[in-house]
């Protein structure tokens, strides 16, 4: 189990640094910016698909809905901001 979510914490670093790195980008689109903060104020909010007091099923829907939602931004991206998002954030684009 512990294993698991180490690969998935991996997977979601990767995805959400990606993203950080679109939403950065001056030619980000609005859906994309309006995705990304659905997606933080459904991980704040105390209001989920399944409640957190059930034992795992609370704890699933985070765990799986946000990684699909993340990818599936990503996934939607025009392909020039893809191919930048792709890039190390610390990469200045552009300079040779």
């Amino acid at each position: 189990m512990l294993k698991r979510l180490s690969v998935l914490w991996v997977a979601v670093r990767g995805d959400a640094r990606r993203l950080w790195v679109a939403l950065r980008h001056p030619e980000a689109p609005l859906w994309l910016k309006l995705g990304s903060a659905s997606l933080v104020l459904y991980l704040i909010s105390p209001v989920d698909l399944l409640p957190d007091v059930i034992p795992v099923l609370g704890l699933v829907d985070d765990l799986v809905l946000i990684p699909l939602a993340m990818r599936w931004m990503l996934n939607r991206l025009p392909a020039h901001l893809r191919g930048e998002a792709v890039q190390k954030p610390g990469d200045v684009v552009g300079e040779a």
